[in-house]
């Protein structure tokens, strides 16, 4: 089909191209080129020698480098391949045993392409790409609110320790409400009952009274916290709850755009435990359903699949999972296959089932996750909102 091959090995700053025919012979000499707008163009220039009907280009997907020179010469009009790089690591095998550079690189990729047997990377649409990108840096502003939590624990360990047992979560509205107004023991024990008593009213919607009031200001009264040092303590303490705060905040805000795209994707909303939020993340790591022609090839890019052992004439599974797989997909899964075995009864019954039987409930929630998982691939290759009967056929 093609006549011309173009291998760009990707990096940060420069990138590397080579040229070959159709017998592998190079037809054009290599070029260096920058990763800016300058470089790209002297690229083009290098493409324009050549037939855009018979001339195909291959690109690595090794990190994001690659994605703005993708999008460049896609939208230029040139037929552009990405390639998984274990692929190409096979081929280097084959031809160079220790030989590793920029150039040779790009030469392999070339060859890649001449040969075509390689498996290309599907890119996903931009509402699942910004699923994506979106459902990760909520994960990662959630693993930073955990971060400081427990910063928060350990100074209020300190300071107050007695707080804890005030309030059945630390973190709730009305606890957080307190320690922004009264950040000592002996703040909260001078405070005004009145003044007090309106923001817990406030803060817990009417679920607090004076019995929590005088309950708070007993402790206060009574706590053993330190008192050496316990300014730079209370500073801490100030930064670290506004900091919280201010993530929360970007949170909720990540929350409304991830819902407005999932609009777009109502029928994984449709199956038990998933909302917005883990839904936006399934579906962002999944990208195109096509590419799992079976829920077991899902399965295995989630890493829920058995762990195989096998040695000489043995071979066999534990049960224990792979972990090969997405690791962000994977935690989308055991979110929502944990509100699901609590709040649906036909997963809360197959979750009871596999721990009356003898299994660890991390085992069984990874049984209800993978479940879940097969249900997603139902719904979403049928084109049809979830039914029990989905379930049932998934076994």
């Amino acid at each position: 089909m093609y006549s011309s091959f173009v291998g760009i090995d990707i990096g940060k700053y420069h990138h590397q191209a080579a040229f070959i025919d159709s017998a592998g012979k190079k037809c054009y000499p290599d070029i260096s080129f920058d990763n800016t707008c300058d470089g790209f163009e002297m690229l083009l220039m290098s493409l324009n020698r050549f037939d855009k009907e018979q001339t195909v280009v291959g690109l690595e997907a090794t990190g994001h480098y690659w994605l703005a020179l993708y999008s460049f010469l896609a939208d230029a009009g040139w037929a552009v391949k990405v390639i998984n790089p274990i692929q190409t690591d096979a081929f280097r095998n084959f031809y160079i045993r220790k030989t590793k550079t920029d150039r040779v690189d790009s030469f392999i990729i070339a060859e890649v392409l001449r040969f075509g047997r390689y498996t290309e990377t599907v890119l996903p649409d931009e509402k699942l790409s910004q699923l994506k990108e979106l459902s990760r840096c909520r994960a990662g502003f959630t693993e930073s609110v955990g971060s400081l939590k427990r910063k928060i624990i350990t100074i209020l360990d300190r300071v107050f320790p007695e707080f804890a047992a005030c309030f059945s979560d630390v973190f709730g509205a009305s606890p957080i409400a307190v320690l922004n107004e009264y950040t000592t023991p002996e703040e909260l024990a001078n405070a005004d009952i009145e003044k007090l008593l309106k923001l817990l009213a406030r803060s817990s919607r009417g679920r607090h009274s004076i019995k929590k009031v005088n309950e708070l200001q007993a402790h206060a009264r009574r706590s053993i916290g330190v008192k050496k040092g316990i300014q730079a303590l209370i500073l801490e303490l100030k930064l670290l709850l506004t900091q919280m705060d201010f993530i929360n905040g970007q949170i909720k805000e990540l929350d409304l755009f991830i819902a407005e795209i999932m609009k777009d994707f109502a029928l994984i909303l449709s199956i038990p435990g998933i909302g917005d939020v883990t839904g936006g993340a399934i579906m962002g790591e999944i990208g195109d359903i096509t590419r799992f022609a079976t829920p077991q090839k899902l399965q295995a890019f989630a890493g829920l699949d058995p762990r195989v052992t096998q040695s000489g004439q043995f071979s066999g599974t534990d049960n224990k999972i792979s972990k090969r797989g997405s690791p962000h997909l994977r935690r989308a899964l055991y979110i929502a296959a944990n509100i699901a075995r609590i709040h649906d009864p036909i997963f809360k019954v197959h979750y009871e089932r596999l721990v009356a039987r003898g299994k660890h409930p991390k085992q069984a929630l990874t049984a209800v996750a993978t479940k879940l998982l097969r249900v997603v691939h139902a719904v979403m290759t049928k084109g049809v909102p979830y039914t029990p009967e989905i379930l049932a056929n998934e076994k």
